[in-house]
């Protein structure tokens, strides 16, 4: 197998690494080299890879589950989010265990490649916006990845997207939310809004925390997140060309039903849970 195949409110609190010392001046040779090696396998990926997982999806026997339990579909979307992550020199590290069955996700959000982190590791549907629906591969991706998609700013859209988060909820799937409800510089971790909360409240699952860091103590945060004014397409072409670095998606210690009074509550241990587990 290809080993680009393997897979297997509140005030706004600043994580430690913020301070840490930025990388080394990256020099454009270095840049360039990095270009020659990634870009090849970027276009294997999507003209080889992307058509098997694309089948393993749409066939009949894309349901069958293996033995581990995980279905077919899920595996291969999962294996090619784990392979885009290896193209990017992003090398997966998983701290803790994913939940099985029905339980919300909840983790700090830095840039688009969030979605690509965690869904190598778990396969669950995303809350996310609209607009990434429209980017190229990763909203193909996405949508093959059962997110449900939000209108920023529209009451009338997030209620119909928490009728679908508890739908899922209930028949024993898996959704994963950014409770920030959109990227920062990759200073911080803002505040959690609560009433994303509201759907693993009312279906009484789990709510398990997740801080994704990127670099090694977390220390290039800024280095993923978008830049002022960087759209997706430059930041795509900015992170192809980066250092190689670890990505560690932590999976902390669950809210059960009943342990916390109200989302409020909820989102605020999340919250603190990913903050701590942000230090150094």
């Amino acid at each position: 197998m290809h080993p680009l195949l393997a897979a297997d409110g509140w005030h706004s609190v600043s994580c430690a690494h913020a301070d840490l010392p930025g990388p080394r001046f990256d020099a454009p040779a270095a840049r360039a080299l990095r270009y020659a090696l990634r870009v090849p396998f970027l276009f294997w990926h999507l003209l080889v890879h992307l058509p098997l997982t694309l089948l393993a999806i749409t066939l009949p026997f894309g349901r069958r589950h293996l033995r581990s339990g995980e279905r077919l579909d899920h595996r291969a979307i999962r294996a090619w989010q784990g392979g885009l992550m290896r193209v990017f020199g992003m090398r997966m590290r998983r701290i803790g265990t994913p939940m099985e069955g029905a339980v919300l996700f909840v983790a700090n959000h830095v840039s688009w490649v969030d979605i690509i982190a965690l869904h190598s590791q778990r396969m669950m549907g995303f809350v996310a916006k609209r607009e990434i629906a429209g980017w190229p591969v990763v909203g193909w991706l996405a949508t093959q990845g059962e997110t449900i998609y939000h209108q920023r700013g529209n009451q009338e859209s997030l209620g119909g997207v928490l009728h679908e988060m508890l739908a899922r909820l209930r028949s024993g799937r898996a959704v994963g939310v950014f409770p920030e409800g959109r990227t920062r510089d990759g200073r911080e971790v803002g505040p959690f809004h609560a009433r994303i909360f509201l759907a693993a409240v009312e279906a009484g699952v789990p709510v398990q925390p997740v801080a994704l860091r990127y670099g090694e103590r977390a220390s290039a945060q800024t280095a993923v997140a978008f830049g002022p004014k960087e759209s997706f397409f430059s930041n795509f072409l900015r992170l192809l060309g980066e250092p190689t670095r670890v990505v560690e998606v932590v999976f902390l210690e669950p809210i059960a039903p009943g342990d916390a009074e109200g989302r409020r509550r909820i989102a605020e241990t999340a919250r603190e849970r990913i903050v701590a587990a942000m230090q150094p």
